[in-house]
């Protein structure tokens, strides 16, 4: 929700602080070397034009209403990875843009460049860095910009792809902003290797922790571009992959890529795991084959299995029907035992992630097996006690819970679940004991959410005198229920 604000003087609209991380848009030089002497100065002293310190502002987001008749849009220019920088390398198109900018802005290494002819070659554009938190910096070029000041910002590349230009749009609006793009690294890495980049799945990890995009990107069978920071590095996301069982991708890696010494690798997973690569890589991961991937109706003679403790198929065949899931779910399977039903809801939110909570380290190992075996990179091990291990888990939209309600914390682990739930998420919970289904039962109950109890009953075939018979399996009741929208009680 916006918020318009007037002061006298001034009129802007303040906007709420943007939630996704807003690392992309600062040039990858700066992450890899941090802000430079001159963004540091004006964290601590501010600038002459009379704003405070950027250290002592908000980081709330304010986007100026125009002073002037129809002001210039800020243009945002891409320069070519590796090429040469400065005036004198500009076309006479770009030139022109340089010399008709009263703000040049970018981040250090593209204005390294550019300062060093300040004062010398006629430039009149005041140099500003590009520095995080973005938000004082976009409010500073939206008053500039309505105050009737031409800025011009430099950029690596496209700069739509993970970079500045959609983060100006998203704050600024399309028509504040025009875009002129070069060619972007993915563009220039799948030129090297005659790809066509249309295919290309493309992520960034740059200042992101969260690898829950690439694990769910490696069973699509396509390639991936990935850009890497000084963290995640190609030989770290190597590793991270291998640990899954992902071992079907050539892994090739373009270093300084355009620059006259740019490196580049190609290699397996396992050589990748084993080299060491610097910061702002260009990561490309070529399938060499279909990948691996868990299904539905996963036999026990295809698992790791610690002492027999795997679900039926019929009991796991049911529960996953009644959790309803979606592609992009983020499920939690409590009592994982082997991991048999986090591995078949990996089937079904193939684009979300799950996780097997475990509170034996034996049968933890075994579902790490049994997700290496299907390179299953989607599922996450817990070992830990529940309730205790649940809060540092992401939210769900569906639990099962296959274990641990016989136990004195049932209530607890069922309490802490469906108060983690979002209306509309649903619970599954398995019981094989008379006194956990009555548990269950009456704590389902008693919170008014609708509740769907199944009991399944199978037989399976066996050999028994040259002939076969029906053996029936031990009972199961699955009791199903959903997080009303008010929450119930």
């Amino acid at each position: 929700m916006k918020k318009q604000i007037v002061l006298p003087g001034i009129a802007f609209t303040e906007t709420p602080r943007p939630t996704d991380a807003a690392v992309d848009t600062v040039d990858a030089e700066d992450r890899a070397e941090g802000a430079s002497p001159q963004a540091e100065a004006i964290k601590e002293t501010g600038q002459a034009d009379g704003w405070p310190p950027m250290a002592d502002m908000l980081h709330s987001l304010f986007v100026f209403e125009p002073t002037t008749p129809e002001p210039a849009p800020i243009t945002v220019l891409g320069l070519g990875c590796g090429c040469a920088r400065g005036p004198a390398a500009l076309a006479p198109e770009q030139h022109a843009l340089l010399e008709a900018a009263d703000v040049l802005c970018g981040g250090k290494e593209l204005l390294a460049a550019f300062e060093a002819q300040d004062g010398q070659s006629g430039l009149k554009a005041r140099l500003l860095p590009l520095t995080l938190p973005l938000e004082p910096l976009l409010s500073r070029l939206s008053q500039m910009r309505a105050a009737g000041e031409r800025v011009l910002l430099l950029a690596d590349g496209d700069p739509l792809f993970f970079g500045i230009g959609a983060t100006l749009v998203r704050q600024l609006g399309a028509e504040a902003v025009r875009l002129i793009p070069a060619v972007s690294s993915l563009q220039q890495a799948c030129a090297r290797l005659a790809l066509p980049w249309h295919k290309v799945v493309c992520l960034s990890l740059h200042g992101r922790d969260d690898l829950g995009p690439l694990n769910a990107a490696v069973a699509k069978g396509a390639p991936l571009c990935i850009l890497t920071d000084a963290r995640m590095t190609p030989d770290v996301l190597a590793r991270h992959l291998l640990d899954r069982g992902v071992d079907w991708f050539t892994a090739h890696i373009f270093e300084r890529m355009g620059a006259p010494d740019e490196i580049r690798h190609q290699l397996s997973l396992a050589e990748a795991a084993c080299h060491t690569f610097g910061p702002a890589c260009t990561l490309l991961l070529i399938p060499g084959e279909l990948p691996r991937r868990p299904h539905l109706g996963l036999d026990a003679e295809e698992l790791a299995v610690e002492g027999k403790l795997i679900s039926k198929k019929p009991v796991r065949a049911a529960a996953l029907s009644l959790l309803r899931l979606g592609p992009r779910h983020v499920v939690w399977d409590i009592g994982a035992g082997s991991g048999a039903v986090a591995l078949e809801a990996a089937v079904l939110a193939h684009e979300g992630r799950v996780v097997a909570v475990e509170r034996s380290a034996g049968r933890a190992m075994s579902i790490q097996e049994n997700r290496r075996r299907f390179g299953a990179a989607i599922l996450d091990v817990c070992l830990g006690q529940a309730p205790e291990c649940l809060p540092s888990l992401p939210d769900p939209q569906r639990v099962f819970i296959g274990g641990g309600l016989s136990g004195e914390d049932a209530e607890d682990i069922l309490g802490h679940v469906c108060h983690r739930l979002p209306p509309g998420g649903r619970l599954v919970a398995s019981c094989v004991l008379l006194d956990t289904f009555c548990l269950c039962r009456r704590f389902l109950e008693g919170l008014d959410w609708p509740l769907e109890i199944m009991q399944i009953q199978a037989s399976e075939a066996r050999e028994l005198a040259g002939d076969l018979h029906l053996a029936a399996l031990n009972p199961v009741f699955l009791l199903a229920a959903q997080k009303p929208a008010s929450g119930g009680k």
